[in-house]
């Protein structure tokens, strides 16, 4: 388990990351990942019961940033890869007009990851995203990010995730995405 120490008197709380049973503890990520990422009730319906599919998934996990009260501060969940799973299907296209389509075999992928805003830029994203791959038995990571320049794009550069393909079109998704993927151990962890 990693611990974060609270910020003084006016942020006292201490942070601590350590696996996470995600499917008992949904409804608190997925309030995280409405102020993270503003999400509406109907989306968060709908992404409850992707989360609950996916963490049937074989080698499916998740780790939490909690406080020492037990509030969920944030969390990330991953898998490893699958060409058949709907992501994979979207993305493949993208990847494979970069050359990159190979990336969707032997890689763990990030599914989620968000930290509630009020905790953010304290490290926690790197700590979340740094323990579930540390664990992975695959050579090789890969995300999707919206496609902008954001601090979530910056901490992935610079964990080592490079851009294998950009303006990738989710249905129903507003804005591009970027595909991402890094060689495990991700560098400066």
């Amino acid at each position: 388990m990693l611990r974060f120490p609270g910020r003084g008197h006016r942020e006292p709380d201490e942070v601590v990351i350590g696996p996470l049973d995600l499917s008992a503890r949904v409804d608190e990520a997925l309030a995280v990942q409405a102020l993270a990422f503003g999400l509406g009730a109907d989306e968060i319906a709908v992404r409850r019961q992707i989360v609950l599919r996916h963490m049937a998934y074989p080698g499916a996990r998740a780790f939490g940033a909690t406080l020492t009260d037990g509030r969920l501060v944030g969390f990330v969940y991953g898998m490893p890869n699958d060409r058949t799973h709907w992501w994979s299907t979207v993305v493949e296209p993208y990847l494979r007009a970069q050359g990159h389509d190979a990336w969707l075999d032997d890689s763990f992928v990030i599914t989620e990851l968000h930290v509630h805003p009020h905790y953010q830029n304290r490290g926690i994203g790197r700590a979340l995203i740094t323990t579930i791959t540390a664990g992975a038995t695959q050579p090789r990571s890969i995300l999707s990010a919206i496609d902008v320049d954001s601090p979530a794009r910056g901490l992935y550069r610079s964990l080592g995730y490079e851009d294998l393909a950009r303006q990738v079109l989710f249905p129903s998704a507003p804005k591009p995405y970027a595909v991402m993927g890094a060689p495990l151990p991700l560098r400066g962890r």
